[in-house]
């Protein structure tokens, strides 16, 4: 029978150091929280049983524990820590929503850790499966050149390891020691119960420290081994906004890079941002000034930016979105957007569709081939194949009450300034003039217009405006010999006069 594992995510605390309403685990990073991240994390390692420790805004926290259950498809429970008393006491919190027959390793890892990763957490459960003798504790650990504030490990002079001393009660000279503890452990489920009830506050701190387990498996001549991480950063925590400002930058640079060895061209790293779940396709383009977030994919060949922001958008092969921000939109195969192009969510844009610049669209599908190319908004609409939308034209889909839908067909040419009161439809092949106010539907084949016949009123303004610029203009406009006289020429028609 294979070895049952448990993996115990650390969640209680209330990280009074973001200066936050916001849970500290809930804020993100690569577009997951750092909840997320962890539990994440912990299902690569396929456990037979995964518990969050929740204390500090419990609810939030359960919510969001609820809402990754979904997402990973697997069961999350969780365990209420109602006073923080230490890491000892989170572990023994965690312990109790297990089975009390659970026999085999229990992982104990924290959720402001969020670079740490499946990889990571595999390789810790091979080290403390992989000895001949059961192993009681596996401490994670790495090098740190500043220790400050993690806890060291203390080995005797053959680097057997005895125990771990917290910063606030470290000597001297085990405050110089730069191997420390991660905080993420591998441990045998029956020797962790015995040893956490064993647990005591006498330390600075007046709390149980898990790091004591380490002591007392010594003490009773229980292994306890080391696996020491090269990268560091996986195990960096975040216990401020500094400290996840710099997480996030260095996860970002690991996404991109990424990326770029698996075939995408990323023109400017520094200033591209692609969130973990974002999917890209090989020979994707990515030009300075990109952030990719959410879900978004992006299919082969295709260019974006400079200076495009997605969430949640898909992009067909070899489509070229510039300067755009969209959102929940989907732009088909060989379209082309932007630039300055705001797609909002419900935004479909078919095969080599176009959309250009300065056009908004919300709610709205638009048919393969078919043009918005500028300065327009399209709302709750339906437009077809082959359509082109002249420039400024509005889909006025709001009463003040209720949004209706206006349905375009296919191979329609309207006119600039368009205006599609909804509910209305344009029928196939259909024409508008320009400035046209569509209030009726428009049958197939049809041209529609209406305005009326254009009069001129004749001296309007020098009688309504009299003395402005524009009335003056208009005078010389109809007059234009008297403002051509060179000045002598008007002094020597004086004189000539007088004489």
């Amino acid at each position: 029978m294979p070895v049952q594992t448990a993996v115990v995510v650390l969640a209680a605390g209330a990280g009074t150091r973001m200066r936050s309403k916001i849970p500290k685990v809930l804020h993100t990073l690569g577009g997951r929280t750092m909840l997320a991240h962890s539990l994440h994390a912990a299902a690569e390692v396929d456990p037979t049983h995964l518990v969050t420790v929740v204390g500090h805004d419990r609810e939030r926290v359960g919510a969001a524990v609820t809402t990754l259950e979904a997402s990973l498809g697997r069961a999350i429970a969780v365990a209420v820590q109602e006073e923080q008393n230490g890491t000892g006491h989170a572990v023994d919190c965690g312990l109790s929503a297990l089975p009390a027959d659970f026999q085999g390793t229990v992982l104990v890892t924290a959720a402001d850790v969020p670079l740490l990763d499946g990889d990571t957490l595999r390789a810790l459960l091979e080290r403390h499966r992989g000895g001949t003798a059961p192993t009681a504790v596996t401490v994670l650990t790495f090098t740190a050149p500043e220790p400050t504030g993690y806890g060291r490990i203390v080995r005797r002079s053959d680097g057997e390891i005895t125990h771990i001393v917290e910063q606030a009660d470290a000597t001297a000279e085990q405050a110089a020691i730069t191997e420390v503890n991660s905080g993420v452990y591998a441990f045998d489920a029956e020797f962790l119960r015995t040893a956490l009830g064993r647990l005591n506050a006498d330390n600075a701190q007046g709390e149980l420290y898990l790091t004591d387990v380490v002591k007392i498996a010594r003490e009773a001549g229980k292994p306890v081994v080391a696996a020491h991480l090269t990268d560091a950063a996986k195990v960096g925590g975040a216990n401020d906004r500094v400290q996840l400002s710099q997480l996030a930058a260095e996860l970002n640079r690991r996404t991109v890079e990424r990326w770029m060895r698996d075939g995408v061209s990323v023109i400017d790293p520094a200033s591209t941002w692609i969130d973990v779940d974002v999917t890209l396709g090989r020979d994707v383009t990515l030009h300075p000034g990109v952030q990719l977030h959410g879900t978004t994919t992006v299919g082969e060949d295709a260019v974006i930016g400079p200076d495009t922001t997605l969430t949640d958008v898909s992009v067909g092969e070899g489509a070229s979105v510039i300067r755009t921000h969209g959102t929940e939109a989907h732009i088909g195969a060989r379209a082309t957007v932007g630039p300055f192009s705001y797609l909002r969510p419900g935004t479909v844009l078919g095969e080599s569709g176009k959309l250009g610049a300065f056009v908004e669209t919300k709610n709205a599908e638009i048919g393969a081939h078919s043009k918005v190319p500028h300065l327009t908004y399209v709302g709750d609409a339906t437009i077809g194949e082959h359509s082109n939308i002249g420039a400024s034209s509005v889909f006025v889909n709001y009463d003040g009450v209720a949004k209706s839908r206006t349905v375009v067909g296919s191979h329609v040419r309207t006119g600039s300034d368009t205006m599609f009161v909804a509910p209305v439809q344009v029928g196939d092949g259909a024409y508008t003039g320009a400035g046209t106010v569509l209030r009726y539907d428009v049958p197939p084949g049809a041209l529609a217009v209406s305005g009326g016949k254009q009069r001129n009123i004749d001296g309007w303004v020098q009688r309504n405006r009299p003395g402005t610029a524009a009335a003056e203009a208009a005078s010389a406009a109809e007059h234009p010999h008297s403002s051509d006289l060179h000045e002598t020429d008007k002094q020597d028609l004086k004189d000539g006069i007088e004489q």
